[in-house]
């Protein structure tokens, strides 16, 4: 069975328990092709192998390996409880992405979509170029110690190496087109699929563009402590049957919750 149908009928199987007919593309095989060669996914990884539970889970990554040691020791680590956050009068963030034709990565820790580098984020003043965005279940981020049940988060870089992420949480609710065309050519094994039509990412994101700001970290290893963290305070929604289908491929691919130490969380007014 082509990889590109499979969580496609991850979907169905989802719906299906639901009584509900899948919002599959019937023909979607005529616009996606295989890219196995893709670099990004593809390349040898030679560090220590890194999950979200058991032995090399994340209480153990700063064991792992000697590059691995600030997931241990940093005291800027991500994701954390947005809670306590002060009101401040911090600038919209400026979001100029351009529709691009999605690489879409199962990298056996996430789906992750490959951009083109063209589109960019002003945040503080500050220009990031996009690079990438990969979904987490449940949410990395909580809110007064709840989860959502998916979060999104879209890594960019500036040119001096720092990284701006910016997260978007999904609530439970209508099925939301934009992800079910990630979903529809989103591999089930370790693979890339690239599709040959235009997407849209500024349809991830919330009508509200109130957020929580504050400087953290990678939340993988090896928890580089370069990251501007911004997070949308209202989420989107995405339907059960979407989030069952992402949840049956990465079950708990989050890390929890790490200390603000002496960090402040603002909240835009």
């Amino acid at each position: 069975m082509p990889y590109n149908h499979k969580l496609a009928l991850l979907l169905f199987a989802s719906f299906a328990l639901l009584g509900t007919p899948a919002l599959t593309n019937a023909d979607n095989n005529t616009h996606q092709n295989k890219a196995s060669n893709d670099s990004k996914s593809h390349a040898p990884d030679h560090h220590k192998h890194w999950s979200y539970g058991g032995e090399d889970g994340p209480e153990h990554w700063g064991s792992l390996e000697a590059s691995y040691a600030q997931c241990a020791t940093g005291a800027q680590q991500s994701p954390v409880d947005l809670i306590s956050a002060r009101s401040a009068p911090l600038a919209p963030i400026q979001i100029n992405w351009a529709p691009f034709v999605p690489s879409v990565v199962n990298n056996g820790h996430t789906i992750q979509v490959n951009v083109e580098h063209q589109s960019q984020m002003v945040l503080d003043g500050k220009t990031f170029t996009l690079l990438q965005f990969h979904f987490h279940h449940n949410s990395e981020h909580t809110v007064d110690g709840k989860h959502y049940p998916l979060e999104v988060h879209f890594v960019h870089k500036a040119d001096d190496g720092t990284l701006g992420v910016l997260g978007v949480f999904f609530k439970e609710g209508e099925a939301n087109p934009a992800l079910q065309s990630i979903w529809d050519i989103a591999p089930l094994e370790k693979d890339t699929i690239v599709a040959s039509h235009d997407f849209d990412a500024t349809d991830l994101l919330p009508a509200e563009r109130g957020y929580y700001r504050y400087q953290g970290s990678l939340t993988t290893p090896p928890c580089s402590e370069i990251v501007d963290w911004a997070v949308f305070s209202h989420p989107i929604e995405a339907s059960k049957a979407q989030i069952n289908a992402f949840a049956q491929l990465y079950a708990n691919n989050y890390r929890p919750a790490q200390p603000i130490n002496r960090r402040y969380i603002l909240r835009s007014e």
